[in-house]
């Protein structure tokens, strides 16, 4: 480094600080427990709020505080509801290490998201992006590999031989606490697609120089995909591990036997998949009791009745064509 260059300012950390409780929360067994992508994720959120409130002691600090910040973020909730899980996660910390007694962001306001997040990729998605991007192609391969694992962008771009066992893909997820193995039985659809992929490849999915996909670069790759394929916006790779999701719940898979193959920690997000695959199989099942078990003979019944859908809509047509000669003939003359 050239002497003349400025040497950057080492920022000085108080004792009881906010910034202190931020650096030991770094330090903490639950912060280094993440995938390297999360930990960088979550230091942009808290290093933001360190410059602007570090040196506040973090003993003071009080729900309304909070409320406060919360909203000053009220144009962007999403980015608010992400501050208020970092803090917590920092005040946590801040309670086991005895820097102030209890967490204000327990009782700090809710930040209310009206968003369902990542969107669902349905089947029309998945046969246009089929149709668009045939076998062979590197995004075919790239979708499928998602599609037919339930794998987040973060795995499946690693995923490869190496992963292969006579039970299945053995890998272990990067972002789940915990980093949660899975085994994965290998879709016989997937065998195919893979087949033919080099023997000594770093992963299945490749960059035309044969080396791994950044996570990053990879979900614009397959959203600028899935564009060209004329999907709606947001169709992200997240949207394929939710479309694998559905097709597990709709082929009437328990919550558990869905979060084996996907790795979700958390059976909420899993039951959701589950009660909407029910009700979709539950109404065409009424449906069907309806239309073949409520047959009550009326006793005067509409002549439109007994006519086939075709001539009971040219009829009402003919009607609705009468009454509005009718009721031009009523109208006053000028």
């Amino acid at each position: 480094m050239s002497t003349d260059e400025p040497i950057p300012a080492v920022r000085r950390i108080r004792a009881g600080t906010i910034a202190a409780a931020v650096r030991g929360y770094y330090g903490s067994s639950e912060f280094k427990a993440l995938a390297k992508s999360t930990q960088a994720v979550y230091r942009g959120v808290l290093d933001r709020f360190v410059d602007k409130h570090g040196d506040g002691p973090i003993a003071s600090l009080q729900p309304k505080h909070i409320n406060k910040l919360i909203d000053e973020m009220a144009n962007t909730p999403s980015a608010a509801s992400n501050f208020r899980k970092r803090l917590k996660a920092v005040m946590d910390y801040a309670v086991s290490a005895g820097m102030r007694a209890d967490n204000p962001v327990v009782v700090a306001k809710r930040v209310k998201l009206k968003t369902t997040g990542h969107r669902t990729w349905t089947e029309e998605d998945i046969a246009a992006f089929r149709r668009c991007w045939p076998v062979g192609t590197p995004l075919r391969l790239a979708m499928e590999v998602l599609l037919h694992t339930g794998l987040r962008r973060s795995d499946a771009v690693r995923l490869g031989w190496t992963h292969l066992t006579k039970d299945g893909f053995v890998i272990t997820t990067q972002k789940s606490q915990g980093h949660v193995e899975l085994c994965i039985p290998v879709h016989r659809e997937l065998a195919r697609y893979i087949a033919d992929c080099p023997k000594d490849g770093p992963a299945f999915i490749e960059t035309k120089n044969g080396r791994a996909r950044s996570e990053k670069a990879f979900s614009s790759w397959i959203s600028g995909a899935a564009k060209e394929a004329g999907l709606p916006p947001k169709s992200s790779p997240h949207g394929l591990r939710k479309a694998a999701c559905r097709r597990l719940a709709e082929t009437q898979c328990s919550a558990l036997e869905i979060m084996s193959i996907t790795g979700h920690t958390d059976i909420r997000e899993i039951e959701r998949y589950c009660r909407a695959a029910a009700r979709k199989r539950l109404a065409a099942t009424a449906m069907a009791k309806l239309q073949s078990g409520f047959d009550i003979k009326l006793p005067n019944p509409p002549e439109e009745l007994g006519k086939s859908d075709d001539n009971l809509l040219k009829s009402l047509v003919a009607k609705d064509d009468w009454r509005s000669r009718q009721d031009s003939n009523l109208q006053p003359a000028e």
